[in-house]
């Protein structure tokens, strides 16, 4: 709490002090600044890299102190790691409440899929990736804890999506689909389906001739798919 200090002047001509308090920020302040704060660190991340981009920086764009960041985030990796975060939850909550359309499972499942890739190949998810990567070997953890919270993420809402949309068909009734083995099949299903696109963008593929292509690839990997969910494939 800080004491703010203000004069008033008595009858004798004498000045005492009064002081009153200022309590903390409003919560609606302190996540504004919060999101300046990642808004700033996910430009000078993505245009100079971990390594490059500077607090100083990061606070000057954000508008704010120094201080200010250090008792958020207490270094760059925890700031970046923040930043990656921030954009797997905006991209997961896009699927909430999310039903993908069509009348036949084939539909829904093409429909999930091309979503899914249109989102990941837009905005600045590729790029952040690409930070995460580059810094690999300077940050192991680094990389490693942000592939598997954002893997985890995106399997977990898949997963959801994929049991209703198999629950809504016959197919919901094979084994492939059976809780104990909903997160092998949803594994199977990232990798045909999401991960080939996303590795070409990593190394360098323009995102907007991939983008022209997801249709035919997701068309074609989740045919592939069901064709081994029906025959026993997925184990």
């Amino acid at each position: 709490m800080t004491d703010v200090a203000s004069t008033e002047k008595r009858p004798s001509g004498r000045r005492t002090v009064q002081t009153g308090r200022i309590g903390r920020p409003r919560r609606e302040l302190a996540g504004e600044v919060d999101e300046r704060i990642l808004n700033a660190a996910r430009r000078a991340f993505i245009k100079r890299g971990l390594a490059g981009a500077s607090i100083d920086e990061i606070a000057n764009i954000a508008r704010a102190g120094k201080p200010t960041i250090y008792a958020r985030f207490p270094n760059k990796v925890a700031l970046f790691t923040a930043v990656v975060m921030r954009n797997v939850a905006r991209v997961t909550a896009r699927f909430e409440g999310h039903a993908p359309a069509g009348t036949t499972i084939e539909e829904r499942l093409t429909n999930l899929g091309a979503t899914l890739l249109e989102w990941a190949l837009t905005g600045d998810t590729i790029d952040l990736m690409r930070v995460a990567i580059s810094e690999a070997q300077r940050f192991p953890d680094l990389a490693s804890s942000v592939h598997g919270m954002a893997r985890r993420c995106g399997e977990d809402t898949v997963g959801r999506l994929l049991s209703d949309a198999a629950q809504s068909d016959r197919l919901g009734t094979l084994p492939a689909f059976a809780p104990e083995r909903l997160a092998t099949t949803t594994q199977f299903f990232m990798d045909l389906v999401f991960k080939p696109m996303i590795m070409r963008a990593l190394f360098g593929e323009k995102l907007k001739s991939l983008r022209a292509e997801i249709g035919p690839h997701v068309a074609h990997s989740v045919a592939f798919f069901l064709a081994a969910c029906r025959h026993g494939g997925v184990n």
